[in-house]
């Protein structure tokens, strides 16, 4: 029971860092939004499009960041609360070393914190020498194939979102949603920022996710009364991403806010040492 519960905290995570808008590869066209400043600088007669594909192109190359994040959803299960810290690496594909905590009805450990590895072919979970038949070892490794095939879509999920979690695509599904525009400048952490908002369907959320994927997250977002997304960002001097909140309304209201600092520090995603880590039964 405690392996499954683990595992279930395994999706969790990345579908907070990825977040509702990391699921959409911002293909659709691009609208021309609102009149504003720019992302970064004295740049008054640059479109919002026009300086958030600067934001997009300045984060995405950056290729690691620190994040810090957290989500309350209410489901018909009750009300939880997530939050997440630690490292995202997307230079060779999304990779993450991150501490997630989940709290409330649907909480899988009891409110403690998990430490959390993801490689580009597994998650590995840091969940002490209790587990039976872990013989001490308090790594447990579930490869991404092994969580599809227990969780089907919900497992299938991870390695989906996962691949699209750069801090990039928020930005790029607020461009394509053509309703962006500029709310002002403020300050995030002490930094100054231009304040971008827009809204986003749902339909536009599930773009890029493989088709069982897809199928549920509409058929939850359907049994919540969502049919859209409220999608802020803030883009500081540099160009980068430095907060982002996502809101969703109707019977399952989501609301999400995510940090982003130190673009450019090294992240360890090495995956813990054979002799720490167990493959999770049913793995």
């Amino acid at each position: 029971m405690r392996s499954t519960r683990i595992t279930a905290a395994v999706a969790g995570v990345v579908l907070l860092v990825g977040g509702l808008s990391a699921c959409n590869d911002g293909s659709k066209a691009s609208g021309s939004g609102g009149g504003g400043d720019a992302a970064g600088g004295d740049k008054a007669a640059q479109s919002p499009v026009d300086a958030l594909k600067a934001a997009k192109e300045a984060t995405a190359a950056k290729n690691s960041a620190k994040f810090d994040g957290s989500t309350e959803t209410t489901t018909s299960s009750g009300r939880f609360k997530q939050t997440t810290k630690g490292g995202l690496d997307w230079s060779q594909g999304m990779q993450m070393n991150v501490e997630n905590t989940l709290t409330g009805a649907k909480s899988p450990a009891g409110g403690k914190p998990i430490k959390a590895l993801y490689t580009q072919d597994a998650v590995y979970m840091n969940v002490g020498s209790a587990m039976p038949g872990s013989g001490g070892k308090p790594w447990v490794k579930y490869s991404y194939e092994a969580l599809s095939k227990q969780m089907g879509a919900s497992g299938t999920a991870v390695k989906d979102v996962l691949a699209n979690a750069n801090p990039s695509q928020p930005i790029d599904v607020l461009i394509a949603s053509g309703t962006a525009k500029v709310v002002g400048k403020e300050k995030v952490n002490g930094v100054e920022a231009t304040h971008y908002t827009g809204t986003v369907s749902m339909a536009d959320l599930s773009k890029n996710l493989g088709k069982a994927v897809r199928d549920a997250v509409q058929k939850q977002l359907e049994q919540g009364g969502a049919k859209s997304e409220k999608l802020d960002l803030w883009i500081d001097g540099d160009n980068l991403l430095v907060k982002k909140e996502e809101h969703v309304e109707g019977k399952m209201p989501i609301n999400a806010t995510a940090f982003y600092s130190d673009y450019g520090t090294k992240v360890a995603v090495e995956p813990p040492p054979a002799s720490q880590t167990m493959t999770a039964p049913g793995a």
